[in-house]
């Protein structure tokens, strides 16, 4: 099995792109892979899509080596790329907001719409409130619209 780790440096190193070391850690149950870089910004791109992307072509080059090298379909390793704590500050971020928004449902008894979100921002939402007392979430809403709703639960 071949390590994201690895196919992270081939693929930087083979699209000629500066970097001081990666580095793997585990941060709430996620393993992350940080790209440690002087200036981040070229590797984080507007709203992150550059890192995003980075993230989806070594899951996909991963997932077809150990596809290759295995002979069958085994799980991948699940795993985040980061450049220079960006994705992880942005995800604490979320988890505050979240459980913030939670408190406000609870106080003040009504559901509350939180703004239209990616599936994995949704994720973290629903996995940060998983064992809040008295809030349920739901995703509502279609495509780009689709969204969280953390309701009032007397449960």
């Amino acid at each position: 099995m071949n390590p994201p780790e690895t196919t992270l440096k081939e693929l930087l190193d083979a699209a000629g792109i500066a970097y001081k070391a990666i580095s793997r850690s585990e941060t709430a149950g996620q393993t992350i892979l940080s790209i440690e870089t002087n200036d981040g910004r070229d590797l984080i791109g507007p709203r992150g899509e550059v890192v995003q992307a980075i993230d989806y072509l070594v899951k996909k080059i991963s997932e077809e080596r150990n596809q290759s090298n295995e002979g069958e379909t085994n799980r991948a390793e699940m795993f985040l790329i980061d450049v220079n704590g960006y994705r992880t500050k942005q995800i604490k971020d979320l988890q505050t907001k979240a459980l913030m928004m939670a408190e406000r449902a609870r106080s003040f008894q009504y559901d509350v719409e939180l703004s239209p979100m990616s599936a994995y921002e949704r994720l973290i939402v629903h996995t940060t409130l998983q064992d809040a007392p008295n809030v349920k979430t739901e995703s509502q809403g279609e495509g780009r619209s689709r969204r969280v709703v953390i309701k009032y639960s007397l449960e």
